[in-house]
């Protein structure tokens, strides 16, 4: 089923920087509600190992937006 739809967008010229912004936006929201959801979950258990928790999901998170940057960049740059 997504299929069509994914070849629809890349035949609409305009509609693909957006299709293709907006998709990445949606995975890294999700990504980094994940991580933050672990993260409070992960501390929650032990509180102890809060800075190791803290630099991993911080790490992650950095990695999840990293994704929409590169999404963005490849949106409304050159292609």
């Amino acid at each position: 089923m997504i299929l069509p739809i994914l070849a629809a967008a890349a035949e609409a010229g305009g509609l693909t920087g957006s299709f293709t912004l907006g998709m990445a936006g949606a995975g890294a929201g999700i990504g980094v509600g994940l991580v933050g959801a672990k993260a409070a979950e992960a501390v929650g258990r032990n509180p102890g190992a809060f800075g190791r928790v803290l630099t991993v999901a911080i790490l992650g998170m950095a990695l999840a937006e990293a994704i929409a940057i590169y999404a963005l960049i490849l949106a409304f740059g050159g292609r």
